[in-house]
């Protein structure tokens, strides 16, 4: 397969995902795209995080949060949409009229790379590196994986702005949470805890759940919100 075989594949693969009949899957997609529903899970982990460490450590971490959020987002948005200029589904002059948008929602210009993606895959990625906590790393992943989703849903990504955001934000999230690490080792230790009460960096367990309690409450809002707010999309 060459690049152009490639590229109308991923334009087939985004009109067959878009390709939808449901007003409830589009008012949960519009739900779920934006940034404020995730909100409690936010205040959660920040209430998790300075929980279970000192307050110097904590400043660190989130140091380290926005770093790796900093990084993934203007590697996406500032270097990759400019340079590699790919418009968006809505925006392309083949297929835009084949596309379904929800709410006349189209975005900006360009799309390859997804910033959505590259921006919940580097803080899922951190999360699950940081706590250590096979279950909720699964949880974020999810997390990471159905706002990411709801861009194809809603047009403005094409599977491949996606994936490749998505690695990207994998790959940042590693590499800021090892230079996170070298830096930790040089100014204080943290002991590796065995414990059934605590994960192996020493998170609280009843805490981490609490965070996985709080991201399966917020995808059951999502789901009652995008049926209460179908009624008033322009479709």
């Amino acid at each position: 397969m060459d690049i152009q075989q490639w590229i109308e594949a991923d334009k087939s693969l985004l009109l067959t995902l878009n390709d939808n009949d449901s007003l409830l899957w589009d008012g949960v997609m519009w739900i779920v795209t934006d940034t404020k529903t995730w909100i409690p899970a936010i205040v959660m982990l920040l209430y998790v995080i300075f929980k279970n460490n000192k307050l110097s450590q904590s400043l660190v971490i989130l140091l380290m949060f926005a770093v790796g959020v900093t990084l993934a987002d203007q590697i996406a948005s500032g270097i990759c949409k400019p340079y590699f200029a790919r418009p968006r589904p809505t925006q392309d002059p083949e297929i835009m009229y084949l596309v379904n948008v929800v709410n006349g929602y189209r975005g900006g210009a360009f799309g390859f790379m997804s910033s959505h993606a590259a921006n919940t895959f580097v803080v899922a990625t951190l999360v699950t590196l940081l706590v250590r906590s096979f279950p909720l790393g699964v949880m974020m992943y999810l997390w990471a994986a159905i706002p990411s989703f709801s861009r194809i849903y809603l047009g403005v990504h094409y599977p491949g702005d996606i994936v490749f955001g998505a690695s990207e934000g994998c790959i940042v999230g590693v590499l800021v949470y090892t230079l996170f690490r070298y830096i930790q080792k040089k100014c204080s230790s943290r002991p590796q805890y065995v414990s059934s009460q605590y994960t192996p960096t020493g998170y609280s367990r009843d805490d981490v759940t609490l965070l996985y309690t709080v991201l399966w409450l917020t995808y059951f809002y999502a789901l009652i919100a995008g049926m209460i707010v179908t009624r008033t999309l322009s479709l």
